[in-house]
């Protein structure tokens, strides 16, 4: 049950509002003038928690700066902490509020899928998880993904093609010849024998390859009792097989059969600069790592234990979660139990490591140094480069924050297309690049398509401004 309590701009006055608020749980959502959310924060107190930012002074420089332009304040009340832990997550994400740690890179991520066919398909996915299929991940980057596709095909040639092909075929494909997948499209295999080759896949993916290796052990033995040696060198050539990945790819080298899926996180904060460096493991393998860097131009000082915080609820709550996460900061309970709750069962929180978990923490945060290292001299390069284009352009630097640039194509002076990129708030910004299709100029006039659409584009927001509204 959640109740909305908004505080009208026009009538806000704060006394009067500070005293009603309720001495319950809830979500506050901070305004400017315009109505524009600054900044979204949860509380187990509403009273308590939205009146100390107008009662103290000890703020940091981030949220004092914030505490000037606010306006009005929107609360809504819900049954526990844990709720408005998860609601203000889900606010956080829609509304993109100016003064919230904010992770840019928050796309859903990839996973291995094998689909719920009689002769399922093992791909590559993105997207809300369907059932009768199986997911595996899910994964830092879609390199990672198709590793371990490449992986399954050598091992257990599960095909790989869409249903609309596997349907429609007769003979068996390139992949088949060259002992990559199986050939169900052409009756090569039966489905009992596929399905069972599905079932050491999954088996392998859920890092029990020990009890993989024994089953293809007795199958191997039992094949060569029957005198049917190319199927005992089949039974081989998996065990080679799995053997080679193992030792390649498996991180836990004393225990490769651990069938925990493992997060480590490592937080690294040095001059200004705050990076949380993730490591996937599923299965006992090393599936990839990635970097993560918050938005910190609105705060001074960053505190590395918030933007940790942050991360957490951005990166797990309402996601694919694992069942053990390592990281070297500790984690608030409220945090834990919403975790917990969202995922069925307990996680193990871990954050004093010993052996060799302590090795992995270590390898995560000398990569955060790293990464921030790395980002540092490429944010440098990248704002000189601003610098040395608005000296040649006689403008100032912070005039050019947002670039926007044209290019016109054809073929043979037909079908002209023009395309848009562009540069904001310190990045290529790819969800804004447009294409438009010039249908007014005559073929081949390059000058006549970009007045076209540079009046469509900037016509249309001259018209936007006017009315007040903003377009990107």
């Amino acid at each position: 049950m959640k109740t909305d309590c908004s505080a009208v701009s026009a009538t806000f006055d704060l006394n009067i509002f500070l005293k009603n608020l309720p001495n319950l749980p809830g979500v506050y959502r901070m305004l400017d003038k315009n109505g524009q959310v600054l900044y979204v924060g949860k509380a187990v107190n509403l009273k308590r928690r939205v009146s100390s930012y107008f009662q103290k002074n000890d703020h940091s420089p981030r949220i004092t700066l914030m505490v000037k332009q606010v306006h009005t304040v929107e609360t809504t009340v819900t049954r526990s902490e844990a709720e408005a832990l998860i609601l203000e997550n889900n606010l956080i994400k829609a509304l993109s509020p100016k003064y919230n740690i904010l992770f840019r890179d928050d796309k859903s991520y990839p996973y291995l899928m094998l689909s719920g066919h009689a002769f399922p398909q093992m791909a590559y996915y993105r997207g809300t998880l369907k059932k009768p299929n199986q997911y595996f991940g899910p994964y830092p980057n879609g390199y990672a993904v198709r590793d371990s596709i490449q992986v399954l095909q050598k091992v257990f040639r599960l095909r790989t093609c869409e249903d609309s092909v596997f349907e429609h075929r007769d003979r068996a494909c390139l992949l088949y010849q060259i002992r990559r997948c199986s050939g169900p499209c052409a009756g090569h295999i039966s489905q009992e024998d596929y399905q069972a080759s599905v079932h050491e896949a999954v088996t392998f993916l859920n890092g029990k390859t020990g009890e993989l290796t024994q089953v293809l052990h007795h199958k191997m033995q039992q094949a060569a009792e029957r005198l049917d040696f190319e199927e005992a060198a089949r039974y081989r050539d998996q065990i080679q097989a799995l053997g080679l990945v193992q030792s390649q790819q498996f991180i836990d080298s004393k225990n490769p059969n651990n069938p925990n899926d493992i997060d480590l996180l490592a937080l690294a904060a040095e001059s200004g600069s705050v990076c949380i460096h993730w490591v996937s493991i599923r299965g006992g393998r090393h599936v990839g790592d990635k970097s993560f860097f918050p938005d910190v131009r609105h705060d001074p000082e960053p505190n590395g234990q918030d933007y940790a915080e942050a991360f957490v609820a951005q990166h797990y709550l309402g996601k694919s979660k694992p069942d053990v996460i390592i990281s070297n900061f500790p984690l608030p309970e409220v945090l834990q139990t919403a975790l917990n709750q969202e995922h069925g069962k307990q996680i193990q929180f871990v954050t004093k490591t010993i052996g060799e978990r302590k090795v992995w923490m270590k390898m995560a945060e000398q990569n955060a140094r790293l990464a921030i290292a790395q980002h540092r001299l490429q944010h440098s390069s990248q704002q000189n480069r601003i610098e040395e284009l608005a000296r040649v352009l006689d403008m100032e630097a912070d005039g050019l924050q947002r670039l926007e640039c044209f290019d016109i194509s054809h073929t043979q002076g037909e079908a002209t297309v023009a395309s848009c990129v562009v540069y904001d708030e310190q990045n290529i910004q790819p969800s804004q690049y447009r294409r438009y299709n010039i249908t007014g100029a005559k073929a081949g006039d390059d000058y006549a398509a970009m007045r076209e659409v540079l009046t469509r584009r900037y016509g249309k927001m001259a018209e936007a401004q006017a009315n007040g509204e903003t377009v990107r």
